[in-house]
């Protein structure tokens, strides 16, 4: 995962937990303040709504009185009584008889000047009897009784049925007028003798709303008288008589019995709807303003806040900008410093200037690097002590064991009487002993491979017959460097292990093999013996702790039979060479074992790695 530098970090952390945060609580402050304003606002459309209600519910039910004593007058009464008027052919006496009756109704009407338009069905003879003089054919009686609206007028029973603008437009007309209709019965016998048609003027109505509307201009308020299936009967401002409330607002406005309010798109304008049922006909009155009227005085803070807040902003945006930034560049620049002196330039120093803190931590960096260069020094003299001493204990090893066999020998073939062995024998050791007591710790592999056909010359003469050797080694790697002694524990291993119980005569392969790409000389040493069992070789380790120990309870301890020569090799690689190279040991039980011995190509030596601690093989 890609780390982020200081500067960024910065950045990131400013954004995070600064200018993130501050617009969030913007967006949340701004969003509580408008719920409550909406939820001010909605109480108090409720408390107008219901008020509005009574008042209009008011103005229906003087007109119900009105007309309750209209229908039990003698004037109504005589009209429904007295013989049938032919209004097709109406003498000159019998038309002044009808105007005397209607000048007797409308004079119970003074005291109501809203009422517009009135007429009368009668059941007798069903005919229409006009009461006011208007440019208004009403509907033949016969067509009336086939409509919905007169099963719904007969089951009033004389209770008045109001019928709202644009309901039934072919009944009532096209002017914007509420319509009651009402059973006219006769009042000695109760039995329906006619229907009064009545309709009121919207004066009343809008005297009302002009009453409501008092901060009108101020939030641009509209109020609607709405049927259940969202009819718009009236409209305080007159622009959507007639239309639906489905049309204007997008998603609808619940049209209860109780008061539901909420925030909506209303004729194209983010708006405040509000609504509530009314006692008349299942109507509904319904509340309009303008969202944007009611937040302007918060949209102006809000606008206030958002200038301050910006300035805030780019003010902290400036000075991450110009001072942070400067001091996360001297930071940066430290820390670059830092992993120079990681990668092992000691010598190098940070520049000391200016008066603050980072010089005195620039001037602490340095003296710490002085430090640690002479503490370096120090330990790479005590590191060239200690390899020097390990490498003599760990040939101090190898030559007392060689040196040890070897004379077993000798002593056999001298029991033998075997002089001319002998001679042989003890002329081999002593060039054996020739390379051992060389001065330099690495020698050509020419050498080391005179050195081993001398040991294997000598081992020959001790198991005759025993074993044979190859070895395999072309002569442009002869000149590779390697360590004296070598090779010769390895095939010392094979010939007192691997052989050991063998009824087949075995066989020893030496060969040496370069790899100039890998930078590596590759050593192997490959016997048919027996073989190692999985849980020894399980067991084997380059650098064992206290090698004077049994493997296992009951085990001896005796070098020879625990392989010290082979981890003695194995130790002084790693020393030498570090923990790319060492050896490789694999093996089957009963068909033999390999050991790959990897070290350098031409001698080159890595002692320490990156972190100046002697690598392992």
């Amino acid at each position: 995962m890609m780390k982020l530098s200081l500067r960024s970090r910065l950045f990131t952390s400013f954004f995070a937990l600064i200018a993130i945060p501050l617009i969030l609580i913007g967006i949340i402050a701004y969003y509580t303040v408008t719920g409550i304003i909406e939820e001010k606002y909605s109480r108090q459309a409720e408390l107008t709504l219901r008020a509005l209600s009574q008042s209009v519910d008011f103005v229906f039910r003087e007109m119900d009185k009105m007309t309750d004593s209209t229908i039990a007058s003698t004037a109504l009464q005589d009209v429904l009584s007295n013989q049938n008027f032919d209004y097709q052919n109406l003498s000159q006496v019998e038309y002044l008889r009808l105007n005397g009756i209607q000048r007797n109704f409308r004079e119970l009407l003074v005291n109501h000047p809203s009422v517009s338009y009135a007429f009368l069905y009668t059941f007798a003879d069903k005919q229409t009897i006009p009461l006011y003089i208007k440019e208004f054919d009403a509907m033949p009686f016969d067509l009336f009784q086939q409509q919905e609206l007169y099963k719904q007028v007969l089951d009033r029973d004389g209770l008045p049925k109001w019928v709202g603008p644009y309901e039934y437009p072919e009944l009532t007309g096209s002017d914007p007028v509420f319509t009651q209709l009402r059973v006219v019965k006769d009042i000695p016998t109760l039995t329906n003798k006619g229907l009064l048609f009545v309709q009121i003027k919207n004066s009343g109505l809008e005297a009302i709303f002009r009453e409501f509307s008092y901060d009108r201009e101020k939030y641009h308020t509209r109020f609607l008288i709405t049927n259940d299936k969202g009819l718009i009967l009236f409209d305080s401002n007159g622009q959507m008589n007639g239309h639906k409330l489905g049309d204007e607002a997008k998603d609808g406005v619940p049209l209860l019995e109780d008061f539901a309010s909420g925030r909506k798109e209303f004729a194209g304008e983010d708006s405040v709807v509000s609504s509530i049922g009314m006692g008349q006909e299942d109507w509904h009155l319904v509340s309009v303003t303008s969202w944007r009227s009611l937040s302007g005085e918060i949209m102006r803070y809000s606008r206030w806040v958002a200038v301050i807040m910006g300035l805030f902003l780019l003010s902290a945006l400036i000075f991450l900008l110009f001072f942070v930034n400067r001091v996360a560049k001297s930071i940066i620049r430290v820390v670059r410093f830092m992993r120079r002196v990681e990668s092992g330039q000691m010598n190098i120093r940070l520049e000391e200037k200016g008066d603050t803190e980072l010089q005195l931590m620039a001037k602490g960096l340095n003296s710490l690097i002085s430090q640690v260069n002479v503490l370096l020094s120090q330990v790479r003299t005590e590191q060239d002590q200690k390899y020097r001493a390990e490498m003599r204990a760990l040939q101090a090893q190898i030559k007392p064991h060689f040196l040890f066999n070897t004379l077993e020998s000798i002593n056999v073939l001298a029991v033998q009487n075997e002089g001319r062995k002998v001679s042989q024998m003890v002329l081999r050791l002593a060039s054996i002993l020739r390379i051992s007591i060389h001065g330099k710790e690495e020698i050509p592999l020419r050498q080391e491979i005179e050195h081993l056909q001398s040991y294997l010359e000598i081992q020959k003469f001790r198991f005759v017959d025993t074993f044979e050797y190859e070895i395999d080694a072309p002569e442009e790697w002869m000149d590779c460097l390697v360590p004296k002694l070598t090779l010769q524990p390895l095939v010392e291993n094979c010939i007192q292990h691997g052989f050991d119980g063998l009824e087949r005569v075995g066989k020893i392969v030496i060969r040496a093999k370069g790899e100039p790409e890998a930078k590596r000389l590759i050593l192997t040493v490959e016997d048919n013996g027996v073989g190692i069992p999985g849980e020894v070789l399980a067991r084997f380790q380059y650098m064992a702790e206290d090698e004077g120990q049994g493997d296992e309870e009951g085990t001896p301890a005796h070098p020879e039979r625990r392989g010290l020569g082979v981890r003695s090799v194995a130790d002084r690689i790693r020393i030498q060479y570090g923990r790319h190279y060492g050896l490789f040991i694999s093996s089957l039980v009963g068909s033999g074992t390999e050991i790959r011995c990897v070290l350098p190509l031409n001698g080159v030596i890595y002692r320490l790695d990156d972190g100046g601690e002697e690598q392992s093989a």
